[in-house]
C-alpha cells in the first residue's frame, strides 16, 4: 500500500511573522526620540548636537551592557518568557519617554514648556543638562528591555528553521528594522505636531504591550506546538538528521549549554565579536542621525520633502535587504556550497555596498536625494550582512548557548555604536563652531564631520569581513562534550 505523505504545515513562518512586528516595533521605539529631537525636542530643552550625541551614545552603552546579560537570560529564562520580559520592559521605557518634559517643568519650575523654551543663558543650560540625564534614564530602560530582542529573536529561527532556511527567516524578520524605520518618518512626525511629541512615544510604544498578547497565545517550542505537524517538524529537524557522527554531540544533548566565561576562549565568539563591533555601529549612526542630517539641509521632519527622503531611504532598505537571506540560500541548493561557506561569500558581496557612502556628501550638493538614495543602499548592505551574520551562530553554536552568543555580539556592537554616535555628536559641534577652518576632503565645517563618519561607515564591513575570515576561514562547529 502506498503511504501519502502528510502536508507540511508553515506555522514557522507564523513564527517569523511574530519576530517581524517585535523588530519592526522595536526600531519604531527606538526612532521616536531621532525624528522629534531636532525640530520638536530641542527648542524646548535647549539641546545641541553634543547632547543629542550623548543621548544616543550611552543609549548604545547601556544597550551594550544589557546585551552582554540579555542573551544569557533568554537561553536561562526561555525564549517565551524571556522574550515577554525584553518587549514589555522596553515598552514601558518607551512611553517613559513622555514624561521627561513634565519632569523638567516641576523641577525647575515652570509654569509650561512654552517659558522653559523661552528661557536663555545658564538657565536654558540647566534644563538642557536635566532633561538630558532624565531622557538618559528612559534610554536605559529601553535599551534594557531591547537587547533581549535579538537574542530572543535568533534563538527561534533556530529552533523553527534549518540551517540553510535561517539567513532567509533572519532577513525576513530583521526586515522589521527597515519597515519600522520606514513606518515612523510617516507616523512619528504627524502624532508629534498633531499631539505633541509626547503622545509619539506613549502611542508607539503601546504597541509592544499589543503584540505581547499574541506572543502568549503563539509561541511553543516546534515540538510541542499543536501547530507544528510531523511533516513540518521533520523538516524542521532535518539538520539533526543529516549531521555528522561527530557533530551529533551537540544536537542531542541540546538542554547542555556553553558556560558563559568559557564562550570567549573560541575563535567563533570573537568572529561574531568583530563582525558586531564594526558594522551595528554603522547602522545606528544612519538611524540616529539621517533625520538630523537632511534636517541641516533644510529639510527637517516638520516638512513634507523632509518625510519623504527618510522614507525614501527605508523604502530602499527594505526592499533590497530582503535578498540578504536569500543569497546563500541560492550559494547552498544551487551551487551546493556549505551553508557557512555560502554564508561568507554573500557577506563580502554586501560588505562592498557600504561604498556607496564615500559618495552622499559630495553629491549632497546637487541634489538632497543623492544622500537619501545612497544611504538607502549602504543601510541594505547593512541589513543583508546582519541578516547573514546573525545565522553564523546556528552554524557555529549549538541552540542552547545561540541567545547567548547573539547578546555577547548585541554587546560589541553597541560598544562600537556609542564611539561613533558619541563621537559624531563632539565631531558635528566642534566643527561647526571651527566653521571655515575645520576642513576635510574639500568640505568645511559641519559638512567636513560629516564626510568623515561617511568614510569611516563605507569601510567598516571589509574591515569586519577580513577579520572574521582570518579567526574562522572554514565551517567548524562547536561540539559539547
Amino acid at each position: 500500500m502506498t503511504q501519502i505523505k502528510e502536508k507540511m504545515t508553515n506555522w514557522r513562518w507564523w513564527m517569523c511573522l511574530l519576530l517581524f512586528v517585535a523588530t519592526t516595533v522595536n526600531y519604531m521605539d527606538r526612532q521616536v526620540l531621532s525624528l522629534t529631537w531636532k525640530d520638536f525636542i530641542a527648542p524646548e530643552f535647549h539641546w545641541t548636537d553634543s547632547d543629542y550625541g550623548t543621548i544616543t551614545g550611552f543609549f548604545s552603552i547601556f544597550y551594550a551592557i544589557a546585551c552582554l546579560f540579555a542573551g544569557k537570560f533568554v537561553d536561562w529564562m526561555g525564549t517565551k518568557k524571556g522574550f515577554l520580559w525584553a518587549i514589555g520592559v522596553w515598552s514601558l521605557g518607551a512611553c517613559m519617554h513622555a514624561g521627561c518634559g513634565w519632569v523638567t517643568m516641576q523641577i525647575q519650575g515652570y509654569e509650561s514648556l512654552a517659558e522653559l523654551a523661552a528661557v536663555t543663558g545658564e538657565a536654558a543650560m540647566a534644563a538642557a543638562a536635566l532633561s538630558v540625564w532624565l531622557f538618559l534614564v528612559c534610554r536605559a530602560i529601553l535599551a534594557l528591555g531591547e537587547a533581549g530582542n535579538f537574542p530572543a529573536a535568533i534563538k527561534v529561527t533556530a529552533e523553527y528553521f534549518p540551517k540553510k532556511d535561517r539567513a532567509l527567516a533572519t532577513s525576513l524578520f530583521n526586515a522589521g528594522a527597515s519597515v519600522g524605520a520606514l513606518a515612523a518618518p510617516l507616523t512619528i512626525p504627524i502624532l508629534a505636531q498633531a499631539m505633541g511629541w509626547e503622545m509619539a512615544f506613549i502611542i508607539i510604544g503601546a504597541l509592544g504591550f499589543i503584540w505581547m498578547f499574541f506572543w502568549v497565545y503563539m509561541y511553543e517550542k516546534p515540538e510541542k506546538s499543536k501547530h507544528v505537524n510531523a511533516a513540518e517538524l521533520e523538516y524542521i529537524l532535518q539538520d539533526e538528521k543529516d549531521a555528522p557522527k561527530e557533530v551529533k554531540p551537540a544536537v542531542e544533548e541540546e538542554e547542555k549549554t556553553i558556560p558563559f566565561i568559557k564562550c570567549f576562549g573560541y575563535k567563533q565568539t570573537w568572529s561574531f565579536i568583530a563582525g558586531k563591533f564594526f558594522t551595528d555601529g554603522v547602522w545606528w549612526f544612519y538611524l540616529f542621525w539621517a533625520p538630523a542630517y537632511f534636517s541641516e539641509c533644510g529639510y527637517g521632519m516638520d516638512t513634507t520633502l523632509g518625510k519623504m527622503l527618510v522614507f525614501v531611504l527605508y523604502l530602499i532598505v527594505t526592499v533590497v535587504s530582503i535578498g540578504g537571506g536569500y543569497l546563500p540560500k541560492l550559494f547552498v541548493e544551487k551551487k551546493g556550497m556549505e551553508p557557512y561557506s555560502g554564508r561568507m561569500l554573500a557577506m563580502l558581496i554586501f560588505a562592498f555596498f557600504p561604498l556607496f557612502a564615500l559618495f552622499a556628501q559630495p553629491l549632497q550638493g546637487i541634489s538632497v536625494w543623492f544622500p537619501a538614495l545612497i544611504i538607502g543602499i549602504a543601510g541594505a548592505g547593512h541589513q543583508a550582512w546582519s541578516a547573514n551574520l546573525f545565522s553564523t551562530t546556528g552554524d557555529m553554536f549549538p541552540k542552547s548557548t545561540i541567545a547567548t552568543i547573539t547578546g555577547i555580539g548585541a554587546m560589541a556592537g553597541g560598544c562600537g555604536s556609542f564611539l561613533i554616535n558619541k563621537g559624531a555628536g563632539m565631531l558635528f559641534t566642534y566643527a561647526d563652531a571651527q566653521g571655515s577652518a575645520f576642513t576635510f576632503a574639500g568640505f568645511e565645517g559641519k559638512p567636513a564631520g560629516y564626510m568623515i563618519i561617511f568614510c569611516i561607515c563605507a569601510v567598516a564591513y571589509l574591515i569586519a569581513w577580513s577579520i572574521m575570515k582570518t579567526l574562522v576561514p572554514k565551517h567548524k562547529p562547536i561540539v559539547l562534550k
